[in-house]
């Protein structure tokens, strides 16, 4: 059909203003698309710093200790990787000279009662993991991993007389398995000598809340539903520096324990049981001529909260220990052969992490225990830490670290070793300058510090044990000590 000239100009008007009409709402959908675009930029890059601040200040329920954490780190790598910690530092008292220091130096120190560890560590310690990851065809992994550690106090380059050189983990792990199907399909199988990887610690005080380890086997991430998660192990250990008595047969200088062990995740909650058996051991005489015990229990109830404590962001950790006969030994379970029937411990862990504000980082903990019977009849010992780290962060590379650590005891050995009944008090307070490639959350490191302490304790400690760093000369409390030293993970 053939369109009239004159129809023309107004079909072309027509067709052009469509066009237009057309061409602007593209644009201004296009404009609406972009200005959605933008906003969720800016959510997901506000999403992205408040991840990575959560990720640097909280231990998730799935990454239970900064061992875990580097041990998860590597086990997701395919061939050969290296993971691990270290740190070495030198302190001096107010003469210049090296002093008795650590988190343990105080008389609780045996008993498990650590003090802040931040200006008070004098030794040279490594633990280097090398891991070999393997993907099979079929999707199955499997992960080889080598763990080889040492701790020196020596300041000099070579310490081979002084070396404490030990392999301390030697295992072989499989996950991904695809003939295990239901509640084991994520379930990963072990066996050889490793420490557990649900133990978690107080890092400021440098002590495991719960520390399982030796020689066995185990299965991980078994869910009986979606909420619960729980793992089985069985690890051996040895009482090889047992005191033998005179009554035990010729050669019978080594006991072993045995550790069974159901751990369970609810949501953020804990639940660990560990049943103790070391055959014979209650044959053999204690320090005190009391028999040892052969068996032993163990419990402990922990949550892992993802807020500090409800008030702000960052985490926090709470766990209730308790024990009877070998599982006295609350934190290192199964390691001590000298504890008796009836001995009894308890303990309370906990600490948090948190911003007090966008250049402060705040972290308090406890720790404390009571227990009785554990070494002589009647013997009774209280010990309760109090620990605040805090830390101001200055520039991108520089920051000052603050420790205040507390710690009250009163301890009653029943004449145990030889040891008095003691009651008194130890404090320091720690001023630390720190310099770090990139400042930011409480675990980013390496980062290299000085630091200057002063420690003060009640003069009746002294008497507690005359062989211990309290009992010997010139270290009396009241005093400063300095430092420096580097500490990294990787």
């Amino acid at each position: 059909m053939n369109t009239p000239l004159k129809a023309l100009p107004l079909a072309t008007a027509i067709a052009l203003a469509g066009f237009s009409l057309q061409a602007q709402a593209t644009d201004s959908a296009i404009e609406a698309r972009l200005a959605d675009l933008e906003q969720r930029l800016a959510a997901a890059e506000q999403r992205a710093e408040l991840a990575e601040r959560q990720a640097d200040d909280a231990d998730t329920a799935e990454t239970e200790s900064r061992l875990d954490a580097l041990e998860r780190r590597a086990s997701g790598q395919e061939g050969l990787s290296l993971s691990g910690y270290a740190r070495s530092g030198l302190l001096l008292g107010e003469d210049a000279k090296s002093i008795a220091g650590g988190p343990y130096v105080t008389p609780a120190g045996p008993l498990g009662g650590a003090v802040g560890r931040l200006g008070n560590e004098p030794d040279t310690y490594v633990n280097a993991m090398f891991n070999l990851r393997h993907r099979f065809e079929n999707g199955a992994n499997s992960l080889f991993r080598v763990a080889i550690a040492d701790s020196v106090r020596t300041s000099n380059d070579w310490t081979s007389n002084e070396s404490q050189l030990n392999v301390r983990q030697v295992y072989v792990e499989f996950d991904n398995l695809p003939s295990f199907t239901g509640a084991f399909e994520d379930a990963a199988i072990w066996a050889g000598k490793r420490i557990d990887r649900n133990t978690f610690d107080i890092h400021w005080l440098d002590s495991d809340v719960v520390f399982l380890a030796g020689t066995g086997a185990g299965i991980y991430d078994v869910q009986p539903s979606d909420n619960w998660r729980t793992h089985f192990s069985l690890y051996g250990r040895s009482f090889s520096d047992f005191p033998v008595g005179d009554h035990n047969d010729p050669g019978s200088d080594e006991t072993d324990s045995l550790i069974l062990t159901s751990n369970n995740h609810v949501g953020n909650w804990q639940f660990m049981v560990n049943a103790i058996s070391a055959a014979d051991n209650d044959a053999r005489l204690t320090d005190s001529g009391d028999p040892a015990a052969d068996n032993g229990i163990h419990g402990m109830v922990a949550y892992h909260g993802r807020s500090f404590f409800g008030f702000s962001e960052g985490n926090f950790k709470v766990a209730l220990l308790h024990g009877q006969g070998l599982g006295a030994e609350v934190k290192r379970l199964g390691s001590n052969g000298d504890l008796l029937n009836e001995a009894q411990a308890t303990r309370l862990a906990l600490y948090g992490t948190t911003y007090l504000t966008p250049d402060w980082r705040f972290a308090p903990a406890l720790l404390a225990e009571v227990s009785e019977d554990r070494f002589a009849e009647g013997d009774n010992y209280q010990w309760a830490t109090l620990n605040a780290r805090l830390a101001n962060e200055i520039t991108e590379n520089f920051e000052m670290q603050y420790e205040l650590s507390y710690q009250f005891m009163d301890l009653d050995p029943a004449g145990h070793q030889g040891r008095s009944p003691v009651s008194g008090d130890f404090g320091k307070v720690t001023i630390a300058p720190t310099f770090k490639p990139n400042v930011g959350g409480f675990w980013q490191r390496p980062e290299i510090r000085a630091f200057a302490s002063y420690t003060d304790w009640s003069s009746e400690l002294n008497d507690y044990d005359g062989g211990d760093a309290f009992g010997s000369d010139g270290f009396t409390g009241g005093q400063w000590s300095f430092g420096v030293q580097a500490e990294t993970w990787f």
